[in-house]
């Protein structure tokens, strides 16, 4: 009885060691499937809602300074001409300008669509955002580029023709309102005439919520605006050309309120700016020598109106309009017979 126990126990302790012995030699259990991470979704069209709001500020005064009527009737509508045309400081209508410009470019079907191949590797959309901030003109080498091209060319062109052609009905009008009594007289208040201009030309204006509203539906897509034109072919202008870069900034995601220190010197073109800079102080001048009214509206029409369109066709490479030939004086056609014959006979001697 006692020699049976020990050869149970014996046999017990073997079977647990072969057992130990058969699990260290079983295949370990393969390790779980690895969980498939999805990558981030490529980032939305975004253009940051500070951009938006001087694209809104640049396309409300166009359309305000378009609407000058050169039929003035006195004094004050002269002067509210003056006001509604000279306020906008310069710096801020140049960026508004580009901004705008951004907005139309991201129109274009094309070209949205040749950005938005970069933004589904995110190491190579932000290659080519950053190639795009060291050198804007990198966006020419984007699919479609030319195309929007030809969108900004005509969006600020007609803006630019607008302003132009306006300018050139109150110039005209300067003259033609001479016969009214009032035109002649002179302007009351002149030194706080020329400080108002100077006032409203350094302050930034505002942006309408509806306009700025309806410029982020165009850069999301959701209610494009209606724009035609045809595809230009390069060179393009510093002001276009940088007008593609910022709306390619925005069609990558490199565009938003984070990458506004990248954005910001892209929307400096000191050509148009000199332009724009130069027409203030040709304003200046003119408002400190007029006297009459009517030196007044031509100081509107010459250096608000015209001087500002033509900036804006300038920096799209546009040339100013050719004017017409003067017309043509009647010809009084001068006979040739003689003084006598004209009389039907000849005077006896």
């Amino acid at each position: 009885m006692s020699s049976e126990f020990p050869l149970r126990r014996i046999l017990a302790i073997a079977a647990v060691a072969t057992a130990a012995v058969l699990a260290g030699c079983a295949e370990p259990a393969p390790p779980p499937a690895p969980v498939a991470v999805a990558p981030p979704p490529p980032p939305s069209v975004i253009l940051s809602a500070r951009l938006i709001d001087q694209a809104a500020v640049y396309r409300a005064y166009v359309d305000r300074a378009a609407l000058v009527s050169p039929a003035f009737t006195d004094g004050a509508s002269v002067a509210q001409g003056l006001k509604t045309a000279e306020s906008y400081e310069p710096h801020q209508l140049l960026r508004g300008a580009i901004a705008y410009g951004a907005v139309v470019a991201l129109q274009d079907p094309g070209f949205r669509a040749g950005v938005r191949t970069y933004v589904v590797d995110a190491d190579q959309r932000r290659t080519v955002a950053y190639e795009i901030m060291k050198d804007p003109a990198y966006v020419l080498g984007i699919k479609g580029s030319a195309d929007a091209a030809g969108l900004v060319i005509s969006a600020l062109g007609d803006d630019g023709r607008k302003l132009y052609g306006d300018g050139v009905a109150v110039k005209q009008a300067a003259y033609d309102v001479q016969h009214a009594a009032w035109s002649k007289a002179d302007v009351v208040g002149r030194e706080g005439r020329l400080a108002l201009a100077k006032q409203v030309s350094a302050t930034p204006l505002t942006s309408e919520s509806d306009l700025s509203s309806k410029l982020s539906q165009a850069v999301s897509g959701t209610q494009p605006l209606t724009l035609a034109a045809s595809s230009s072919s390069p060179p393009y202008t510093p002001l276009v050309i940088r007008s593609l870069a910022v709306a390619a900034l925005a069609a990558l995601g490199y565009a938003d309120d984070d990458s506004l220190g990248q954005v910001i010197p892209i929307m400096a073109e000191p050509n148009a700016d000199q332009c724009l800079n130069m027409s203030k102080l040709n304003l200046y001048q003119c408002l400190a020598v007029a006297k009459p009214h009517y030196e007044d509206v031509f100081c509107l029409g010459q250096h608000v109106l015209k001087d500002t369109g033509a900036c804006l066709m300038k920096g799209v490479g546009l040339a100013e309009p050719v004017p017409p030939p003067p017309a043509a004086l009647p010809v009084t056609q001068v006979s040739t017979t003689p003084h006598t014959a004209r009389h039907g006979r000849k005077h006896k001697d």
